[in-house]
């Protein structure tokens, strides 16, 4: 059992949320809007409810919030994420879709690292997965597959674990430039939706050979 402290209160949010407390994880909820916070702590049952801008409970934070606010969350909370592992799903998508609203050469994580404190670890994960396919589960009994990226090969396990309590099957890809490849593919399915699929009920995943 893992100790989640979840920042936002969006469809991620509510999907991851709901989903931890199946796997039989600790979860705390946490909003700009108290009333909001304490209202899906409610409908989700079990979870608690966190102060924003206060210490979260959690072992592992995630930040679930768009990108364009993310760095500015971390940097509000400061040393209070001391010794956490951040989990970054965001996905720093330009309005347009034609490109992304980081550095070249850097990714949504690793503009997220820079905000937090040292001895913090952000891993990327659970970006190329929507949130109604993420709240639904395994797909015709095959579960839903979660690239992880990160530096820090413990907070790595330690995330892997949580994904493994959701139902949901861990790959590392590897260290945290690699999340700029995920924020790729998240917006090759937003390309997907687009121009060839036309919904959003879809995942992409690893079919192993042989």
């Amino acid at each position: 059992m893992s100790s989640i402290s979840i920042i936002g209160l969006g469809n991620m949010a509510r999907a991851l949320a709901g989903r931890a407390l199946a796997g039989a994880n600790a979860v705390e909820i946490i909003g700009r809007d108290p009333a909001k916070a304490k209202e899906l702590a409610a409908t989700l049952g079990g979870a608690t409810v966190g102060t924003a801008g206060a210490a979260p409970t959690g072992d592992i934070v995630i930040l679930a919030a768009p990108y364009a606010g993310a760095a500015a969350v971390v940097r509000e909370y400061g040393d209070a994420l001391r010794g956490k592992v951040i989990v970054d799903i965001t996905n720093p998508i330009a309005p347009d879709l034609q490109g992304f609203v980081v550095p070249d050469g850097s990714s949504g994580a690793q503009e997220i690292a820079k905000a937090a404190p040292d001895d913090a670890h952000v891993v990327k994960a659970f970006n190329t997965v929507f949130s109604h396919v993420l709240a639904a589960g395994p797909a015709e009994g095959h579960p839903l597959d979660v690239f992880i990226a990160g530096d820090n090969a413990q907070a790595k396990a330690r995330v892997s674990a949580f994904v493994e309590s959701l139902g949901l099957r861990p790959w590392d890809i590897g260290e945290l430039f690699m999340a700029r490849t995920l924020e790729n593919v998240g917006l090759l399915e937003l390309g997907l939706m687009n121009h060839s699929v036309k919904h959003t009920n879809f995942s992409l995943g690893i079919t192993l050979l042989g």
